[in-house]
């Protein structure tokens, strides 16, 4: 059996690094007694997959993992209000649902991710004319680095929409080929040479699965406790969809 989870990472819990956030799921797991389900070989680990990693420092009201169970348990084992007590401030569980087949992982599924960014580094209208002149840019290129090498890549394919509210960017990022971070985001609509715009707070607030020009996030809206991941971002000033 297989089980989904949406969650949040809110607050001072940003700072925590997306290997210690699984350490805390599995620690979580063991508390409330979850029968997980286990590789095999010499150092057996627990079945757990995440979704696309949050960068360090970034917040979440749209997290999700799955975690394999060695049996089935009671609908009460799975849910948020059992999971949520047993996990750090700031990591809420906010959704579950009991998946009917396999199906792809999510870090294969998901297509894109939204992001709300505060900057600091331009005012609105100076950051409206960098955001426009990108959008209607043929190409983009900037140097990027992955595992010690960088390289120089066109992103501009990889900014499916990007919109201004004061100096916040509301945005959707590709997921594939590679992921777009906020950072390079940044990095990509600022041309100016003298200056730089800065990120001060970032938040995930969508992850996307589109298949045949039809989209939906990786936990269904009508799943247990979904509708109160919309309440939560609606609370904070996040616009949900």
């Amino acid at each position: 059996m297989r089980v989904r989870f949406r969650f949040t990472k809110l607050g001072k819990i940003r700072w925590t690094s997306h290997r210690d956030v699984a350490r805390m799921w599995e620690r979580a797991f063991r508390r409330v007694q979850l029968p997980l389900a286990y590789t095999q070989g010499f150092s057996p680990r627990p079945r757990v997959s995440f979704g696309l990693a949050l960068p360090t420092g970034a917040e979440s009201v749209a997290e999700y993992l799955d975690v394999e169970l060695a049996s089935g348990p009671s609908p009460g084992a799975v849910s948020p209000a059992r999971l949520t007590p047993a996990l750090p401030t700031g990591i809420d569980v906010v959704a579950s649902t009991v998946l009917a087949d396999r199906g792809e992982s999510l870090q294969e599924a998901v297509t894109s991710s939204g992001w709300t960014i505060d900057a600091v580094g331009a005012g609105h209208e100076e950051l409206r004319c960098l955001v426009e002149r990108a959008l209607a840019a043929d190409s983009i290129v900037i140097t990027r680095e992955r595992k010690g090498r960088t390289a120089d890549e066109d992103v501009r394919r990889a900014i499916l929409s990007c919109s201004v509210d004061g100096t916040r960017l509301d945005c959707e990022l590709t997921a594939h080929p590679r992921t777009l971070r906020p950072s390079e985001l940044l990095r990509a609509i600022d041309t100016r040479p003298d200056t730089s715009l800065e990120a001060v707070a970032v938040r995930r607030t969508h992850q996307w699965i589109e298949r045949d020009g039809a989209r939906r996030e990786p936990l269904p809206l009508d799943a247990p406790g979904a509708p109160h991941a919309l309440f939560l971002a609606d609370a904070d000033g996040v616009r949900a969809s």
